[in-house]
């Protein structure tokens, strides 16, 4: 190693440190206490994660003789005092309990993961009858089992999978001889590193030590993501339904869980159970998200369901032949899949879910999160087409370095360096017309570089978390429409839901996210053992919500608008004191905010009780 680059890893991260092969080991733990800003030993570097092989500068030898070579990567932790929570005593916890390579921080990951993490993973074939030639015990070339990230195989599929599943990926990194020891998915940054003193600030100075790394786009051969799952077709035609009504582009956030896809080894599939709309604003040609004061709520009564936010959708449609029901087929390898804007609008998503993985100095790496598009298919049909952005994309979104271009939505352009903001160079290859592979400068680039495409699918069978109703609850955001949440709906779906099983009348997440949102009676600190029912589907608890003074309010707000409730009087006889308290309060004649029974003035806009 004349001159050559030792990796340190620490509860902080991985630094690189330049070293020379008869540099002593004094001189080189002087470089790692600057690098790391230790004042004194206060830190103890070993060869070995397992604290093994420590280094020390009483041991006046080269780091030659040592055997350390450029490339290798060492253990820093620092010390603490006695009895005190470190930083180190943190690393090796994590490292204990993970017991992988890449010394990752502490990370809890999905269940998912934790799940593909412990299977084989491997790829059984059967004896080949033709080519096999050894008794039923025996294996060979021909029926040996195939790794997880068996390219041949996975092309040979039908359809062929061009992307390896993010886990196969993973075990294809740690199947070597070292299995995996020195592996660390590092993150892409485009920032200048901080703390370099040896040269005044960007933009009056800059060296290789704090430059960030050119960046040349390759297509990602992983995928978070390899399959999306809508449970059943109803979720996805009353999204459609605004389109259809207004012809105006909507968007909406996928909830659902990660799941296991069998059919690709050691696969994940996004299953969406419901989508919610934000408030937007849409026309036939644009979209535009408005700040959303009930986001954090969604999120929170989602996770109770059982469910998180795994993606989002949006619609690109034209009608065509309105006779017809067709629509214009416009994303297409001529024209683009995702535009530019698309393509950093998801980088954005992304990098606010990443993934949670133990083989990153940062503790995650990528994301599972999803972009759908309905958009018209080749047979001019409502087709929904799923994507992610590849990792190399997330960094330059996250780092602001990417644009789009405003004539042409199918390239983006890598910005130019500033005197605010240092950009590193962006190159990608493609081929001249002499079928000679060129190199060129990512201004402008062909978003095609960044774009992951997975497959979305319905179930044979389908599934349904939440009940479906025929006169289902309006869903939330939808006033352009006239379709309003408010106790007004909620007794005419009532009264058109006469089921005698309380638990499929409750089971809509738009009607649960309005119980828990609306002004009038909030119901977020009581609704907790509803969700439990629902997300468990237990009739019985679902029962024993429905006896709370909560639901006997809720029934007899619906009553005051005027929709009369089946069964309302029967079960008013067990609400007690909680019917009385409900039928006393009134409704302002001005905004209808439901009042508590003895004041004089609207809570809400403060005029006299007519």
């Amino acid at each position: 190693m004349a001159k050559g680059i030792i990796r340190v890893q620490s509860p902080e991260g991985v630094k690189r440190i330049t070293a020379t092969k008869r540099e002593t080991v004094a001189t080189f733990l002087k470089k790692v206490a600057k690098e790391f800003g230790f004042r004194n030993n206060g830190f103890s570097v070993y060869i070995n994660r397992n604290r093994t092989g420590e280094i020390t500068a009483a041991q006046n030898k080269s780091l030659n003789l040592l055997k350390i070579k450029h490339g290798d990567m060492l253990f820093l932790y620092p010390s603490s005092p006695a009895g005190s929570s470190s930083s180190s005593e943190t690393m090796d916890t994590s490292v204990s309990q993970n017991s992988r390579p890449g010394g990752a921080p502490q990370v809890v990951e999905d269940e998912i993961d934790q799940y593909l993490i412990k299977q084989d993973g491997k790829i059984y074939r059967n004896r080949d009858q033709q080519l096999c030639r050894h008794g039923p015990l025996g294996k060979c070339v021909h029926c040996v089992p195939l790794e997880p990230f068996d390219e041949d195989y996975l092309n040979h599929l039908e359809p062929p999978v061009k992307h390896m599943s993010f886990h196969a990926y993973i075990r294809k990194l740690t199947g070597g001889a070292d299995k995996g020891k020195f592996v660390a998915l590092e993150n892409i940054s485009c920032k200048i590193k901080s703390g370099c003193e040896g040269h005044p600030p960007w933009p009056e100075g800059i060296c290789t030590k704090c430059q960030p790394s050119a960046i040349t786009l390759n297509r990602q051969k992983y995928r978070h993501v390899d399959n999306i799952m809508f449970e059943n077709h109803t979720i996805a035609d009353r999204f459609l339904d605004f389109w259809r009504k207004t012809g105006n582009q909507h968007l909406g956030y996928l909830y659902g869980r990660y799941t296991e896809h069998k059919d690709i080894p050691l696969g994940i599939r996004a299953e969406v159970a419901a989508i919610y709309e934000p408030p937007q604003i849409g026309t036939q040609n644009s979209l535009e998200i408005l700040e959303d004061p009930k986001a954090e709520v969604v999120d929170e009564i989602a996770a109770k369901l059982g469910l998180r936010k795994v993606g989002w959708i949006f619609t690109d449609l034209v009608s065509e032949d309105t006779r017809k029901g067709t629509v214009r087929y416009s994303r297409n390898k001529d024209t683009y899949f995702l535009s530019a804007e698309e393509c950093i609008t998801a980088g954005n998503f992304q990098n606010q879910q990443p993934n949670i993985c133990r083989l990153s100095p940062d503790g995650h790496f990528g994301s599972k999160f999803v972009t759908v598009v309905a958009t018209g298919g080749p047979d001019n049909q409502v087709h929904f087409e799923g994507y992610q952005v590849s990792n190399q994309c997330m960094a330059l979104v996250r780092d602001e370095c990417l644009l789009p271009c405003r004539d042409a939505p199918e390239l983006g352009y890598a910005k130019e360096s500033s005197s605010e903001q240092y950009v590193p160079d962006v190159f990608y290859k493609d081929i001249d017309k002499f079928g000679n592979e060129i190199t060129q400068l990512a201004r402008p680039l062909p978003v095609e570089y960044l774009i992951i495409d997975i497959t979305t699918t319905f179930p044979k069978d389908p599934v349904y978390t939440f009940s479906i109703s025929q006169n289902p609850f309006p869903i939330e955001n939808r006033d352009v429409l006239g379709e309003t949440q408010d106790f007004h709906s909620l007794a005419t779906y009532l009264s058109q839901n006469t089921s005698s099983i309380f638990l499929d009348i409750i089971s809509d997440f738009h009607l649960l996210l309005f119980l828990v949102t609306n002004e009038v009676m909030p119901l977020r600190d009581s609704i907790s053992l509803l969700l439990e029912a629902v997300r468990t589907k237990n009739e019985e608890l679902a029962q024993t919500w429905k006896k709370s003074e909560q639901w006997a309010t809720i029934e007899q707000l619906c009553s005051t608008v005027g929709v009369p409730l089946p069964g309302l009087q029967e079960y008013g006889a067990m609400g007690g004191s909680s019917h009385a308290v409900a039928a006393a309060m009134w409704p302002c004649q001005h905004c209808t905010f439901m009042n508590q029974p003895g004041t004089d003035h609207c809570e809400m806009c403060s005029l006299p009780r007519s």
